[in-house]
């Protein structure tokens, strides 16, 4: 069952960095008792806690605003298949204002995964809000069903946030070789200009040919020493890979 719980933490991990669109649902203050469904855009953050950017006139951001107790449900479509065999990804937790001292750091990194929000930040109703998981519900199809260790899914302290570019122009400079090699054994894709550009504690995003990918790691990075070790071992583990 360990090793269950693991592939499924890997999988759901994989969603978490990969989706960027969820339904949210919020407690409505109108009708009370009620769940209120929204469709929202969002970012994972370093740890796994989760932000918006939403207006003060959305209904859920007035619901939030009276009870912040919140779902986020994530889920990709098997076009293929039976859609019920569909991962999917739900969590738990309260859906708080963004303190001020962190607002000009996250609006950077938001901008690098949406792009389209930063016409937003000309409107004045606009604020960012942090999902603070406390539980998360992993499916990956039937009998692929758990809640996932609560410790991992909590807010972490990612140590290497203040070196992040540092590291990230390291790699870009001196090992854009280990970086295409991780892309062609993740995802099948051949590509020497692929660049290093977030990094999160259990993985590193990457841009490739007018894309974004995620590359994964096993086990979570919450130090500077961690995540260089863990650097290292995928560099040995796909020097097969390399292009």
């Amino acid at each position: 069952m360990k090793e269950k719980l693991k592939e499924y933490e890997l999988e759901a991990v994989k969603l978490l960095r990969t989706s960027k669109e969820a339904v949210l649902s919020t407690i409505s203050d109108r009708f009370k008792g009620y769940p209120f469904g929204s469709f929202v855009t969002f970012m994972s953050e370093k740890d796994r806690s989760v932000v918006i950017y939403a207006s003060n006139i959305a209904q859920h951001t007035i619901n939030l605003k009276k009870d912040s107790k919140s779902c986020l449900t994530l889920f990709k479509l098997e076009e293929e298949k039976d859609k019920q065999e569909s991962s999917r990804l739900t969590l738990l937790g309260d859906l708080v204002n963004l303190p001020d001292n962190e607002v000009n750091q996250t609006q950077d990194r938001f901008i690098k995964f949406l792009p389209e929000s930063e016409k937003y930040s000309a409107m004045h109703d606009f604020n960012f809000y942090k999902l603070e998981i406390s539980q998360a519900r992993w499916i990956g199809g039937f009998g692929k069903i758990a809640w996932l260790k609560n410790n991992n899914w909590r807010p972490a302290s990612a140590k290497w946030s203040k070196n992040e570019e540092s590291i990230i122009e390291h790699m870009n400079n001196d090992h854009s070789k280990n970086i295409s090699a991780s892309l062609n054994a993740q995802h099948g894709v051949k590509d020497k200009n692929a660049k290093m550009f977030a990094l999160t504690i259990d993985g590193y995003y990457l841009r490739s040919k007018d894309k974004i990918f995620f590359i994964t790691f096993d086990q979570i990075c919450n130090n500077a020493k961690q995540y260089k070790e863990m650097l290292v071992s995928q560099a040995k583990e796909y020097r097969s890979f390399e292009i």
